[in-house]
Protein backbone atom coordinates (compact mmCIF):
# COMPACT_ATOMS: atom_id res chain seq x y z
CA UNK A 1 0.00 0.00 0.00
CA UNK A 2 1.24 3.66 -0.74
CA UNK A 3 -0.27 4.28 2.90
CA UNK A 4 2.50 1.92 3.87
CA UNK A 5 5.15 4.14 2.57
CA UNK A 6 3.77 7.18 3.73
CA UNK A 7 4.18 5.93 7.08
CA UNK A 8 7.69 4.50 6.65
CA UNK A 9 8.76 7.69 4.97
CA UNK A 10 7.47 9.58 8.64
CA UNK A 11 8.98 7.16 10.53
CA UNK A 12 12.49 7.38 9.06
CA UNK A 13 12.64 11.01 9.31
CA UNK A 14 11.48 11.73 12.56
CA UNK A 15 12.17 8.65 14.74
CA UNK A 16 12.52 10.80 17.43
CA UNK A 17 8.91 11.34 17.79
CA UNK A 18 8.00 7.83 17.41
CA UNK A 19 10.03 7.13 20.03
CA UNK A 20 8.75 9.75 22.31
CA UNK A 21 5.34 9.35 21.86
CA UNK A 22 5.17 5.61 22.29
CA UNK A 23 7.52 5.01 24.77
CA UNK A 24 6.52 8.14 26.31
CA UNK A 25 10.16 9.21 26.97
CA UNK A 26 12.73 10.75 24.67
CA UNK A 27 15.57 9.06 23.77
CA UNK A 28 19.09 10.65 24.17
CA UNK A 29 20.01 8.85 20.15
CA UNK A 30 18.38 7.14 17.89
CA UNK A 31 19.79 5.39 15.10
CA UNK A 32 17.74 3.89 11.76
CA UNK A 33 18.27 0.21 11.54
CA UNK A 34 18.14 -1.74 8.27
CA UNK A 35 14.67 -3.03 8.01
CA UNK A 36 15.60 -6.03 5.96
CA UNK A 37 15.57 -9.08 8.25
CA UNK A 38 18.31 -12.10 7.77
CA UNK A 39 17.38 -15.38 6.53
CA UNK A 40 14.71 -15.06 4.34
CA UNK A 41 14.42 -11.48 3.02
CA UNK A 42 11.83 -9.84 4.99
CA UNK A 43 11.07 -6.19 5.36
CA UNK A 44 9.97 -4.57 8.61
CA UNK A 45 8.21 -1.10 7.95
CA UNK A 46 10.85 0.31 10.61
CA UNK A 47 13.34 -0.79 13.21
CA UNK A 48 14.61 2.15 15.34
CA UNK A 49 17.73 1.75 17.94
CA UNK A 50 17.09 3.88 20.87
CA UNK A 51 20.01 5.24 22.72
CA UNK A 52 22.73 2.66 21.28
CA UNK A 53 22.98 -0.99 23.01
CA UNK A 54 19.62 0.09 24.68
CA UNK A 55 16.29 -1.13 22.85
CA UNK A 56 15.12 -1.52 19.56
CA UNK A 57 11.60 -0.31 18.74
CA UNK A 58 10.07 -2.28 15.93
CA UNK A 59 6.89 -0.43 13.76
CA UNK A 60 4.13 -1.98 11.63
CA UNK A 61 1.68 0.27 10.09
CA UNK A 62 -1.22 -1.14 8.56
CA UNK A 63 -4.23 -0.36 6.91
CA UNK A 64 -6.31 -3.09 6.55
CA UNK A 65 -7.62 -5.53 9.66
CA UNK A 66 -6.64 -9.02 7.85
CA UNK A 67 -3.29 -9.96 6.63
CA UNK A 68 -1.31 -13.25 5.34
CA UNK A 69 0.19 -14.30 7.15
CA UNK A 70 -1.85 -13.11 10.06
CA UNK A 71 -0.38 -9.84 11.95
CA UNK A 72 0.73 -11.92 15.24
CA UNK A 73 2.29 -14.50 13.42
CA UNK A 74 4.05 -11.73 11.89
CA UNK A 75 5.10 -10.00 14.47
CA UNK A 76 6.98 -13.36 15.70
CA UNK A 77 8.77 -14.19 12.76
CA UNK A 78 10.35 -10.36 12.98
CA UNK A 79 10.96 -10.94 16.16
CA UNK A 80 12.71 -13.89 16.15
CA UNK A 81 14.71 -12.52 12.98
CA UNK A 82 15.82 -9.63 15.38
CA UNK A 83 16.47 -11.63 18.24
CA UNK A 84 18.92 -13.20 15.95
CA UNK A 85 20.37 -10.54 14.65
CA UNK A 86 20.97 -7.54 17.59
CA UNK A 87 20.86 -10.96 20.74
CA UNK A 88 21.91 -8.14 23.42
CA UNK A 89 19.22 -5.39 22.79
CA UNK A 90 15.52 -5.20 24.50
CA UNK A 91 12.58 -5.05 21.68
CA UNK A 92 9.50 -3.26 21.81
CA UNK A 93 7.20 -3.88 18.86
CA UNK A 94 4.43 -1.52 18.45
CA UNK A 95 1.30 -2.65 15.18
CA UNK A 96 0.00 0.81 14.35
CA UNK A 97 -3.05 0.19 12.39
CA UNK A 98 -4.68 3.36 10.18
CA UNK A 99 -7.52 2.51 9.60
CA UNK A 100 -10.94 2.35 11.72
CA UNK A 101 -12.37 -0.95 11.95
CA UNK A 102 -14.26 -2.91 14.63
CA UNK A 103 -12.68 -5.94 12.90
CA UNK A 104 -11.30 -8.45 15.94
CA UNK A 105 -8.03 -8.96 14.11
CA UNK A 106 -7.24 -5.16 15.31
CA UNK A 107 -7.69 -5.96 18.96
CA UNK A 108 -5.01 -9.40 19.05
CA UNK A 109 -1.64 -8.35 21.26
CA UNK A 110 -0.29 -11.76 20.97
CA UNK A 111 0.22 -14.87 19.30
CA UNK A 112 -0.36 -18.05 20.70
CA UNK A 113 0.92 -21.55 19.81
CA UNK A 114 1.23 -24.69 22.06
CA UNK A 115 4.73 -24.06 22.92
CA UNK A 116 5.22 -20.36 22.45
CA UNK A 117 3.57 -16.90 23.90
CA UNK A 118 4.48 -13.76 21.83
CA UNK A 119 3.04 -10.09 23.16
CA UNK A 120 3.46 -7.21 21.46
CA UNK A 121 1.46 -3.97 21.33
CA UNK A 122 -1.40 -2.57 18.86
CA UNK A 123 -2.55 0.56 18.42
CA UNK A 124 -5.63 1.84 16.28
CA UNK A 125 -4.70 5.20 16.03
CA UNK A 126 -8.60 6.15 16.17
CA UNK A 127 -8.54 6.17 19.75
CA UNK A 128 -5.35 8.05 20.14
CA UNK A 129 -5.58 11.18 21.47
CA UNK A 130 -4.44 13.96 18.78
CA UNK A 131 -2.38 16.20 21.21
CA UNK A 132 0.88 14.17 21.06
CA UNK A 133 0.51 14.00 17.66
CA UNK A 134 -0.39 18.04 16.71
CA UNK A 135 2.89 18.60 18.91
CA UNK A 136 5.49 17.12 16.47
CA UNK A 137 5.89 17.73 13.03
CA UNK A 138 6.71 14.28 12.14
CA UNK A 139 3.66 13.02 13.52
CA UNK A 140 1.08 15.72 12.31
CA UNK A 141 0.19 13.92 8.89
CA UNK A 142 -1.08 10.64 11.80
CA UNK A 143 -3.11 13.35 13.90
CA UNK A 144 -5.47 13.56 10.75
CA UNK A 145 -6.35 10.40 12.39
CA UNK A 146 -6.54 10.26 15.50
CA UNK A 147 -9.45 10.45 18.26
CA UNK A 148 -12.29 13.44 17.51
CA UNK A 149 -15.61 14.68 17.83
CA UNK A 150 -15.04 17.17 15.22
CA UNK A 151 -13.23 15.48 12.10
CA UNK A 152 -12.98 18.37 10.21
CA UNK A 153 -12.07 20.55 12.95
CA UNK A 154 -8.94 18.58 13.51
CA UNK A 155 -8.03 18.19 10.07
CA UNK A 156 -7.86 22.38 9.63
CA UNK A 157 -6.37 22.47 12.79
CA UNK A 158 -3.72 19.84 10.97
CA UNK A 159 -3.82 21.91 7.62
CA UNK A 160 -3.04 24.91 9.72
CA UNK A 161 -0.21 23.88 11.20
CA UNK A 162 1.76 22.84 8.25
CA UNK A 163 1.03 26.03 7.01
CA UNK A 164 3.37 27.20 9.85
CA UNK A 165 6.60 24.99 8.83
CA UNK A 166 8.97 27.44 7.76
CA UNK A 167 11.66 24.90 6.06
CA UNK A 168 9.96 24.78 2.52
CA UNK A 169 10.70 20.83 1.65
CA UNK A 170 9.54 19.72 5.16
CA UNK A 171 6.14 21.65 4.26
CA UNK A 172 5.77 19.78 0.95
CA UNK A 173 6.54 16.54 2.40
CA UNK A 174 4.28 17.01 5.40
CA UNK A 175 1.37 18.25 3.38
CA UNK A 176 1.97 15.55 0.83
CA UNK A 177 2.13 13.24 3.70
CA UNK A 178 -0.71 14.26 5.60
CA UNK A 179 -3.33 14.79 2.14
CA UNK A 180 -2.31 10.69 1.51
CA UNK A 181 -3.24 9.65 5.05
CA UNK A 182 -6.16 11.72 5.03
CA UNK A 183 -7.89 10.24 2.12
CA UNK A 184 -8.43 7.18 4.74
CA UNK A 185 -11.04 9.17 6.25
CA UNK A 186 -11.75 12.48 4.75
CA UNK A 187 -13.48 13.05 1.44
CA UNK A 188 -11.39 14.53 -1.30
CA UNK A 189 -13.39 18.17 -1.46
CA UNK A 190 -12.65 18.53 2.31
CA UNK A 191 -8.71 18.02 2.10
CA UNK A 192 -8.63 19.95 -1.10
CA UNK A 193 -10.17 22.95 0.55
CA UNK A 194 -7.77 23.11 3.68
CA UNK A 195 -4.59 21.80 2.51
CA UNK A 196 -3.01 23.32 -0.49
CA UNK A 197 -2.85 21.24 -3.69
CA UNK A 198 0.60 22.64 -4.98
CA UNK A 199 2.42 21.55 -2.31
CA UNK A 200 1.44 17.77 -3.14
CA UNK A 201 2.62 18.99 -6.34
CA UNK A 202 5.86 20.26 -5.61
CA UNK A 203 6.42 17.28 -3.07
CA UNK A 204 9.33 14.31 -3.52
CA UNK A 205 7.16 12.20 -1.12
CA UNK A 206 4.76 11.88 -4.07
CA UNK A 207 6.95 10.65 -6.39
CA UNK A 208 8.74 8.86 -4.22
CA UNK A 209 5.92 6.28 -3.07
CA UNK A 210 5.37 5.67 -6.60
CA UNK A 211 8.80 4.60 -7.30
CA UNK A 212 8.67 2.35 -4.36
CA UNK A 213 5.48 0.48 -5.49
CA UNK A 214 7.45 0.01 -8.89
CA UNK A 215 10.90 -1.20 -7.76
CA UNK A 216 9.33 -3.64 -5.35
CA UNK A 217 7.05 -4.92 -8.35
CA UNK A 218 3.89 -3.88 -7.29
CA UNK A 219 1.94 -2.65 -9.70
CA UNK A 220 -0.97 -2.01 -7.95
CA UNK A 221 0.64 0.54 -5.65
CA UNK A 222 1.01 3.00 -8.68
CA UNK A 223 -2.62 2.02 -9.47
CA UNK A 224 -3.83 2.71 -5.75
CA UNK A 225 -1.83 6.40 -5.94
CA UNK A 226 -3.22 7.17 -9.04
CA UNK A 227 -6.51 6.33 -8.25
CA UNK A 228 -6.58 7.94 -4.88
CA UNK A 229 -5.25 11.26 -6.77
CA UNK A 230 -6.91 11.06 -10.09
CA UNK A 231 -10.31 12.24 -8.39
CA UNK A 232 -8.54 15.08 -6.42
CA UNK A 233 -7.73 16.74 -9.82
CA UNK A 234 -10.46 15.40 -12.02
CA UNK A 235 -13.69 15.02 -9.69
CA UNK A 236 -15.11 11.76 -10.45
CA UNK A 237 -13.48 8.95 -12.81
CA UNK A 238 -15.85 7.91 -15.45
CA UNK A 239 -16.26 3.85 -15.02
CA UNK A 240 -15.26 4.00 -18.63
CA UNK A 241 -11.68 5.66 -17.85
CA UNK A 242 -11.51 3.54 -14.83
CA UNK A 243 -11.49 0.57 -16.93
CA UNK A 244 -8.91 2.13 -19.23
CA UNK A 245 -6.36 3.20 -16.36
CA UNK A 246 -6.58 -0.06 -14.77
CA UNK A 247 -4.86 -1.77 -17.98
CA UNK A 248 -1.95 0.72 -18.43
CA UNK A 249 1.26 -1.04 -17.88
CA UNK A 250 3.34 -0.35 -14.98
CA UNK A 251 5.30 2.12 -17.06
CA UNK A 252 2.20 3.70 -18.00
CA UNK A 253 0.98 4.21 -14.91
CA UNK A 254 4.23 5.86 -13.43
CA UNK A 255 3.55 8.62 -16.36
CA UNK A 256 0.17 9.20 -15.26
CA UNK A 257 1.09 9.25 -11.88
CA UNK A 258 3.12 12.75 -13.36
CA UNK A 259 0.60 13.64 -16.12
CA UNK A 260 -2.17 14.09 -13.37
CA UNK A 261 -0.52 16.78 -11.70
CA UNK A 262 -1.48 19.11 -14.87
CA UNK A 263 -4.75 17.51 -14.85
CA UNK A 264 -7.93 19.60 -14.43
CA UNK A 265 -10.64 18.26 -16.13
CA UNK A 266 -12.17 14.49 -17.41
CA UNK A 267 -11.13 15.59 -20.97
CA UNK A 268 -7.76 15.87 -19.82
CA UNK A 269 -7.30 12.36 -18.82
CA UNK A 270 -9.31 11.55 -21.78
CA UNK A 271 -7.04 13.21 -24.30
CA UNK A 272 -4.09 11.43 -22.34
CA UNK A 273 -5.12 7.95 -22.48
CA UNK A 274 -6.20 8.48 -26.50
CA UNK A 275 -2.54 9.15 -26.49
CA UNK A 276 -1.68 6.06 -25.13
CA UNK A 277 -3.48 4.04 -27.17
CA UNK A 278 -1.87 5.50 -29.85
CA UNK A 279 1.85 5.21 -29.30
Amino acid sequence: MSIDNVCRYLSEQYPESFATWLLGRTPADVKDLKTELSVEPVRADCIILLNPQEEILHLEFQVAPVSIPPMPIRMLDYYARLRRQYSFYPIEQVVIYLKETTANAVFIEQFTDTNTVHRFRAIRIWEQDPAPLLASVGLLPLAVLARTDSPESLLSQVAAQVDMIEEPSQQRNISACTQLLAGLKYNNNLITSLLREELMQESVVYQRIIRQGIEQGKREEALSVVMRLLPRRIGIVAPELRSQIEDLSLTQLEDLSEALLDFSTSSDLTRWLNNMVQI
